[in-house]
Formats: structure tokens, C-alpha cells, sequence
């Protein structure tokens, strides 16, 4: 079982959002080995966009590319346990427009031990709360194949509501899928922080 081994001269990394159980700081080139492990796993890529095998060299010149970006239009998080500093998994925030407000949100949670215990939904609130609160947006748009209700259940927890479908867009296991348009406004996402924080602060 793959569980994310931490880097050989491992140093204590910049906490960005800290929740619960885990907190977020950038991804760093130490991460790249086992997110290339988890990106090709089926069992985590079917819920993803890759279709194809993806090398460390792959992921290398993706993450050499985003930290020269002229202009930040995404922000990548790895998402890490507090009690042990052991990444678990990735969010991003993509596609920022400060014009309109808007980003969209991608992740996957890859050492599949944490899958259905909420790290995903502890992750999401924390970008939320700095997509919103920090970088002064205002709707935070998601979307999810339609047999991905672990997913779409965590989307709801945060305060999104379905805006749309895609029919039969997306082809995976077989057949083709629907795709779910999600997306969360500031005031709905406001009123479940209320509740997120009182677990932070307890």
C-alpha cells in the first residue's frame, strides 16, 4: 500500500491553512515521486481528467512550469496529516479571475487509507475560506462525474448546489458519464464556515 514516504532530507515545510487533522502548504519538488505514484493509480485516476501514464519527468516540467507563471492564475496545495507531516494528497485552486471573481477547484486525496473520513471536506473549507476571505472571490465553481458521490457528497458539505449537467460527456470504465457543475457562492459558503470553525476552535 502506497502511504507517501516522506523526502530522504526531510525539513519541516511552511504551513499555509491549518485545520483539524490536517493543514495545506504548497507543493514542493519533494512531492512530485508520489503524486506520480498516485496519478497512475486506475482507482484514483478514474475520478480525474488523466488518461494517459504520466512519468516524474511529466510532473517535473508541470510543476517548473507553475512556479514561473508570470501571472498566478492557480494555486496548488498539498494536503497533510499534523500528527505525522505525511502528504495525503493535492487541492488546487485553478483558473483565477479577479475581473469576475471566480476560480474553479480540482483535487484527490491519493493514499486512498484516508478516503471517506473527511480530509477531503477539512481541505476544501480551507481553500474556501482563502479563496474567499483572502483572495476576495466570490463563486467557486467545481464539477464531478456523476458515479463520484464521495465527491459530490464533500462539494455539499462545503456548500455547493448543483448548476448543471453535462450528459454523457466524459467517457471512464466503460461508458460514458454524466458531468456535475457544482459551485459555491461567499454566503453559502459563510454560513457552513461558521460551523467548520467551531471544530477548529473546539
Amino acid at each position: 500500500m502506497v502511504t507517501g514516504n516522506p523526502p530522504e532530507n526531510h525539513e519541516e515545510k511552511p504551513k499555509f491553512r491549518i485545520g483539524s487533522r490536517i493543514y495545506l502548504r504548497a507543493v514542493s519538488k519533494d512531492d512530485l515521486r508520489i503524486l506520480t505514484i498516485w496519478i497512475n493509480d486506475p482507482e484514483v485516476n478514474q475520478y480525474l481528467k488523466v488518461s494517459y501514464p504520466m512519468s516524474y519527468e511529466d510532473q517535473l516540467k508541470w510543476y517548473e512550469s507553475h512556479m514561473h507563471e508570470r501571472v498566478r492564475t492557480s494555486v496548488h496545495f498539498a494536503i497533510v496529516l499534523k500528527d505525522s507531516d505525511q502528504i495525503i494528497g493535492v487541492m488546487g485552486l485553478h483558473h483565477i479571475d479577479h475581473k469576475h471573481g471566480t476560480a474553479t477547484t480540482g483535487s484527490f486525496i491519493g493514499n486512498k487509507q484516508y478516503w471517506n473520513k473527511g480530509y477531503g471536506t477539512e481541505a476544501k473549507m480551507l481553500v474556501l475560506e482563502y479563496a474567499f476571505n483572502t483572495l476576495n472571490l466570490r463563486k467557486i465553481c467545481s464539477m464531478v462525474y456523476d458515479f463520484n458521490t464521495r465527491s459530490k457528497r464533500c462539494l455539499e458539505k462545503c456548500g455547493y448546489h448543483e448548476e448543471g449537467i453535462r450528459k454523457a460527456h466524459i467517457y471512464r470504465n466503460g461508458h460514458y458519464c454524466d458531468e456535475i457543475l457544482m459551485a459555491v457562492f461567499r454566503p453559502d459558503f459563510e454560513a457552513k464556515w461558521v460551523e467548520h470553525k467551531k471544530l477548529l476552535d473546539s
